[in-house]
C-alpha cells in the first residue's frame, strides 16, 4: 500500500516550473464515476425510492457523507447516514472486483510521468478502503503519495487534500498541475492554487484562469503539463 505521509521530497523537474502532477481517481484515471450512480440507484430502490438521473451532477465527484447526506435528504429514505455510507463502499467494492476499466490515455500518462521521475500523487474523495482496491489495477509504483477522503479533516471541495498531497511531496502548490473530472474536485484544486487540467465526465466544465478543460486524457502528456507552467510565469 502506498503510504498517505512519505518523507518529503523537493525534487524538481529539469528546466521546468512543474514540480508535481496531481490527479484525481474516480472519472478521472478510472472509468467509475458511473459504477457509482449504479450502486446508489440500485440500494435505493431496495429502500423502495427511485433516484432522479438530474441528481448526478450533485452526487458526483464529492465526499461520501455529501453524496449520501443528499440523497437521504431527496429521497425522505429511511437510512442513517453510516448505514448507507458502508452500503455504497460495499456495492462499489463488488463492482470493482478484477480488473478496473481505466479512463483512455491514463496509462501511458501515468508511465510517462514516473519514467521522467515527475512526483505524482492520488487524490481522491473516496475512502482508502476504495483507493486500494483501485491501485491494484492503477499500479500503485505510479504514486509517491495517495490520498484519501476519509483521511483528512475537509475533503474536496475544500482544498485540504491537494495542499496535503503538496506538502507530503514538499512541492508549492502553485507549481503543481492537477488533472480532475468533475467541478468539485476543479474547486478544490484552485482553492490550494493548483492549475487545473479538467477532463469532464459527467457535466461539463467551462474554461477559467488556471484551469484548461480538455476532452480527453489522451490530449495530456508531460510537454502539455508543462507547457502550462510556463504559461503561468
Amino acid at each position: 500500500m502506498t503510504s498517505t505521509i512519505p518523507a518529503p521530497d523537493t525534487r524538481t523537474a529539469e528546466g521546468s516550473a512543474l514540480q508535481a502532477v496531481l490527479l484525481d481517481m474516480d472519472g478521472t484515471l478510472v472509468d467509475t464515476e458511473g459504477f457509482w450512480w449504479d450502486v446508489e440507484v440500485e440500494i435505493f430502490a431496495g429502500l423502495g425510492h427511485t433516484l432522479d438521473d438530474s441528481w448526478r451532477h450533485v452526487v458526483v465527484g464529492g465526499p461520501m457523507s455529501r453524496s449520501a447526506g443528499f440523497l437521504i435528504e431527496a429521497t425522505g429514505a429511511d437510512i442513517g447516514l453510516a448505514e448507507l455510507t458502508g452500503l455504497l463502499n460495499q456495492g462499489f467494492e463488488d463492482r470493482i472486483d478484477g480488473v478496473l476499466p481505466l479512463m483512455p490515455g491514463a496509462t501511458r500518462l501515468l508511465a510517462e510521468l514516473a519514467a521522467h521521475e515527475i512526483p505524482t500523487a492520488l487524490v481522491s474523495a473516496s475512502h482508502r478502503r476504495i483507493i486500494d482496491r483501485v491501485l491494484t489495477s492503477l499500479g500503485p509504483q505510479y504514486f509517491a503519495l495517495t490520498v484519501a477522503g476519509d483521511e483528512v479533516g475537509r475533503t474536496k471541495p475544500h482544498p485540504d487534500p491537494y495542499l496535503f498531497a503538496a506538502a507530503g511531496l514538499g512541492v508549492d502548490p502553485a507549481r503543481c498541475a492537477v488533472v480532475e473530472d468533475t467541478s468539485t474536485g476543479v474547486a478544490a484544486a484552485e482553492a490550494a492554487g493548483c492549475h487545473v487540467v479538467a477532463v469532464p465526465s459527467v457535466a461539463p466544465i467551462a474554461p477559467a484562469a488556471r484551469r484548461t478543460v480538455v476532452t480527453s486524457l489522451e490530449e495530456v502528456d508531460l510537454a502539455f503539463l508543462r507547457g502550462l507552467m510556463t504559461e503561468m510565469r
